[in-house]
């Protein structure tokens, strides 16, 4: 009797690709983006537009749960014949639909030829000095979700899982940018000040709801990845002051040029 092989997490990012792959004429994409929470004024920086696609066109894709994120991919023309794939929007763990859905477009990346991949988010600030608006290079993470896309004896090396010769790019593009490690919490809820105060004594200086999946998942694929934080506010309990996701969105807006200028450069020198 022949049984059907039921698709795999892989097969159903291969089926994506190839949908991308038709609907740009783009054979190979070089280098794949991920926004966050309000950086999508940013993207307009990045280059030409050849092609966009609504996420809820392509298998294994959804519309954003979350205000602030678009719903599409782009393929860019980012020059010297080099293509890059934009990801308007991400799906968050919080949004109850399993691991699988939030490292989607990480591997549909993958499936594309892309090898470098650069993950953006809003982020919580636990230095003080990091106004709202304020950039900031991933250096290392810390994986507060309780949860892994991988599945079996899988053993990926993390030990640079943001890639050094990135960050030094984009230090040499500017020269201000510090680093920091970033927490990657489930959410919905913020953080409360008591862990706040936790993850400090740690060693972490960011925190959010998203990345480390997609950066490990990325990592199993043998993609080089660079993290952007964009903070947004302060973390609980240094401001005194409730936290807003409109705050968010409005500090995206308003660091929209600088972000785009500066990834723009990146997203051409990979």
């Amino acid at each position: 009797m022949f049984y059907a092989r039921s698709m795999t997490a892989f097969d159903r990012a291969s089926e994506a690709a190839e949908l991308i792959a038709s609907r740009t004429g783009v054979a190979h994409h070089d280098v794949a983006i991920v926004l966050g929470s309000g950086w999508a004024p940013a993207a307009e920086l990045f280059g030409e537009v050849l092609t966009e696609i609504a996420f809820t066109d392509i298998p294994g894709f959804s519309a954003p749960g979350v205000v602030g994120h678009g719903g599409s991919v782009r393929s860019l023309d980012l020059g010297d014949g080099k293509r890059g794939l934009v990801f308007l929007g991400r799906t968050h763990f919080y949004e109850g639909r399993g691991v699988e859905p939030v490292v989607h477009a990480v591997r549909t990346a993958a499936a594309s030829g892309v090898k470098t991949l650069v993950l953006t988010n809003a982020c919580g600030g636990l230095m003080p000095h990091w106004k709202p608006g304020t950039p900031v290079l991933i250096s290392d993470h810390i994986n507060f979700t309780g949860q892994t896309p991988l599945v079996g004896a899988k053993f990926v090396d993390l030990t640079n899982v943001y890639s050094p010769r990135l960050r030094a790019l984009c230090r040499e593009i500017d020269p201000t940018l510090e680093e920091g490690v970033y927490v990657g919490f489930t959410g919905p809820q913020y953080e409360t000040p008591a862990e706040i105060e936790m993850v400090r004594r740690w060693g972490a200086s960011l925190v959010g709801m998203s990345t480390v999946l997609e950066a490990i998942a990325a990592r199993e694929a043998g993609l080089e990845v660079l993290g952007v934080s964009l903070v947004t506010n302060l973390a609980a309990g240094m401001s005194g002051e409730p936290l807003d996701h409109a705050e968010v969105l409005a500090a995206g807006q308003a660091a929209a040029q600088r972000m785009g200028t500066l990834l723009a450069q990146v997203l051409r020198a990979v």
